[in-house]
């Protein structure tokens, strides 16, 4: 059975493929409506329990993944199960680390390495991923693996 996100949901972006990943501020309120049936929590320290099956990636605040490896499986694992599950992807704010996944899960569906910041940044947040060293991630992500 499909449990899917509608393009209208709040903070919802549409990849290539048709996949639906909400993005989200962990600091806002949980948006109304259904809520997700799996989660991605890019922080650096464990996140809290929630209703829903989760990964936890530590991720520091302003800074990039502790381990590569790891984040590319998450990304992949996430991207993967959007196909027919509500995913979320969230960090604090919902802007530097998300957007930073979001656009690594945009290179894994096709967008060149070198357009995912501006495909995230048109789709989802237009100041998603904050710094210089999660841009450049982004555009070395597709060789890194």
């Amino acid at each position: 059975m499909t449990e899917n996100w509608s393009d209208s949901d709040p903070g919802v972006m549409s990849f290539p493929s048709g996949a639906l990943v909400r993005g989200r501020g962990l600091r806002n309120p949980l948006p109304p409506g259904p809520t997700p049936t799996f989660a991605l929590y890019l922080l650096g320290k464990q996140p809290p329990t929630t209703e829903w099956e989760a990964r936890w990636l530590p991720w520091p605040d302003f800074r990039l993944p502790k381990d590569r490896r790891q984040a590319r499986l998450a990304f992949e694992e996430a991207l993967t199960r959007a196909a027919g599950e509500r995913v979320e992807v969230a960090c604090e704010g919902g802007r530097g680390r998300t957007g930073t996944a979001l656009a690594c899960m945009a290179v894994l569906d096709g967008v060149p390495a070198d357009e995912a910041v501006a495909f995230v940044r048109r789709h989802y947040h237009p100041r998603a991923v904050e710094t210089p060293w999660q841009r450049r991630y982004v555009r070395n992500f597709a060789a890194d693996s």
